[in-house]
């Protein structure tokens, strides 16, 4: 990680791999500051990137939504939405900011700079929107729009083109065939401000917990758990061990 100095001093830089000069740079150096660097760094910075990153998630949910209206003219709003969730997700923000190899730059305190797991990626995908939201703050939709569409609708259009899983439709279809019923989900954790939350999800079958999911919403946290359900379940089916219902 840089520090505040080292981003001040490459905003131009920043600029460059964005595509975009900003009228207001203050915004674009607000975007990478996160809360806890601000707590430990109270003298040298007064606002982090909490209120851009909302915006941001807002304005990145509808380019991606009006992508797909233009791109799939013949699919239907079940598979638009669940497309979107999939291009607009954590581990898809946390993809797009690593592509434009911005992540170095974002300014976390002490703590939040030795987290390695879920809650750093977490952070780097809200770097990701704080950026959207700087960017439709200064430049508009537009500017937010052609920036997004610039870099990434080649990793858009790969998605999309593929084949995708819909776990929870598949883990549905495997529950009706083996026992007759339906799996339920239940979210049995909820982390963060309300704008940006953090879902803990489980699934279950006859009273029995199948998996466990988490994600920045209720559908990424299904999608996840029914995920690892259905890959439990298939590997007992397959002989591999079993599962812990016992198949």
């Amino acid at each position: 990680m840089h520090s505040f100095d080292y981003l001040n001093r490459h905003l131009v830089w920043v600029e460059d791999r964005i595509g975009y000069r900003f009228s207001d740079r203050r915004l674009l150096r607000l975007a990478f500051v996160h809360r806890s660097f601000v707590n430990e760094h109270r003298g040298l910075v007064s606002g982090h990137n909490e209120r851009l990153e909302f915006l941001g998630d807002a304005v990145l949910d509808l380019i991606v939504s009006e992508f797909l209206y233009d791109y799939l003219p013949d699919r239907s709003e079940g598979d638009l939405s669940y497309l979107r969730s999939v291009l607009v997700d954590s581990s898809s923000c946390v993809l797009y900011v690593k592509k434009i190899e911005l992540h170095p730059f974002l300014l976390v305190g002490k703590g939040e700079g030795q987290n390695l797991g879920r809650g750093r990626e977490m952070i780097l995908a809200n770097l990701f929107e704080a950026i959207i939201g700087a960017l439709y703050v200064d430049g508009g939709l537009v500017a937010s729009k052609s920036f997004f569409l610039q870099h990434f609708t080649s990793h858009l259009t790969s998605v999309i083109d593929r084949p995708q899983r819909n776990w929870k439709t598949d883990l549905q279809q495997w529950c009706q065939m083996k026992y007759g019923v339906l799996p339920t989900y239940s979210v049995f954790k909820e982390e963060g401000p309300d704008h940006r939350k953090t879902f803990y999800v489980q699934v279950g079958l006859k009273e029995r917990v199948l998996g466990h999911g988490t994600g920045s919403s209720k559908k990424e946290g299904e999608q996840l758990a029914a995920k690892g359900a259905l890959e439990w379940l298939e590997l007992g089916e397959h002989g591999k061990g079993k599962n812990h219902m016992g198949m």
